[in-house]
């Protein structure tokens, strides 16, 4: 602003995580929207009236559900930090119709650059924690000039202040609320392992391949953010295991490469090109993680497969073959 330094910023009105901080819990619990200056960050107006838009239960699809996402996807994240509480708070009303809608948002400015992302070394990673006095990390800035690493940090903020509602949504009825609370609380700070041990616990109860699948990223991703050698170990026993589903053993085969700097062993990388059909790549764009991941012309799971464990393989695009095969 008018040539000022990034630091006057820090800690003030327009300094994200600030906000976020100083949110009361009754504004949150009561939807008092006119407590948050949503007009200090690029289209907060906008976001304002989205969550307004949900919290009423009007549809979701005209000025809804989406425009957080959307905005994100544009690399605006400032103002789609400030809904994440009350998108929260819609998710976790089991009476809300746009609930699923509502919590599919969630998560989306927790993380950057994540669109395409296939590698071992980014698929799952949460970059350093940001400190107030580091102004501009390998986040860099979003299209508006404004901080990455700011929104991002308020954002897992936001999210890891509200565990507690979202936690119980692992046990969900319906299998998309499950997957999509596990996509969030992934963000969550779990210095303590207790999000983790959800994940686990949930795992052990969970009937669906699929959730059981999204829950093994989920807890690979906390433990990419938390290194804990007995979880990364779990993780590996889950791609061995012969019992578990295909999904699942793929899903772990994915985290425990994330996990380590270990070179991929003769039976992972059989197993996973034993596993990694067609229709399992199309029915794995279920999972948050394996849909934003894809590249050009290829699912998520064949996008992280050729990147971790084939990346001797032309990217689709660039293969003058292809439409020949």
């Amino acid at each position: 602003m008018d040539g000022a330094e990034l630091s006057s910023f820090t800690d003030g009105p327009y300094d994200v995580r600030a906000v976020v901080a100083a949110m009361r819990p009754e504004a949150k619990d009561g939807f008092l929207l006119d407590e948050v200056p949503w007009e200090h960050f690029p289209l907060g107006d906008r976001v304002r009236e989205a969550v307004h838009v949900l919290h009423t239960g009007n549809s979701p699809f005209r000025n809804g559900a989406g425009v957080v996402g959307g905005m994100c996807a544009d690399d605006m994240r400032a103002a789609a930090v400030l809904a994440v509480p009350f998108l929260i708070r819609i998710a976790a009303d089991t009476r809300h119709p746009y609930r699923a809608s509502a919590l599919a948002e969630v998560s989306s400015p927790a993380r950057a650059r994540y669109f395409g992302v296939a590698s071992r070394d980014e698929l799952l990673l949460h970059r350093a924690n940001t400190q107030y006095d580091d102004l501009y990390d390998d986040y860099g800035v979003e299209v508006t000039w404004y901080p990455a690493s700011w929104s991002v940090t308020a954002a897992r903020a936001a999210i890891t202040a509200d565990t507690a509602l979202l936690q119980p949504l692992l046990d969900d009825p319906d299998p998309e609320i499950r997957i999509h609370a596990a996509y969030a609380l992934a963000t969550a700070a779990d210095p303590d392992h207790t999000t983790r041990a959800a994940f686990r616990t949930r795992h052990a109860a969970e009937p669906d391949p699929i959730v059981r699948a999204a829950l093994i990223l989920a807890t690979a991703e906390a433990t990419r953010s938390h290194p804990h050698p007995p979880t990364t170990a779990w993780v590996q026993d889950q791609w061995e295991d012969r019992t578990q589903a295909p999904e699942v053993r793929l899903a772990a085969a994915i985290g425990w490469l994330c996990l380590t700097d270990e070179p991929a062993p003769d039976d992972l990388r059989a197993t996973v090109d034993h596993l990694a059909t067609d229709e399992r790549a199309h029915t794995m764009e279920a999972l948050t993680w394996m849909a934003f991941a894809g590249g050009t012309g290829e699912t998520g799971l064949r996008h992280c497969v050729r990147t971790m464990l084939h990346p001797e393989q032309p990217e689709p695009g660039d293969d003058p073959w292809a439409l020949l095969h």
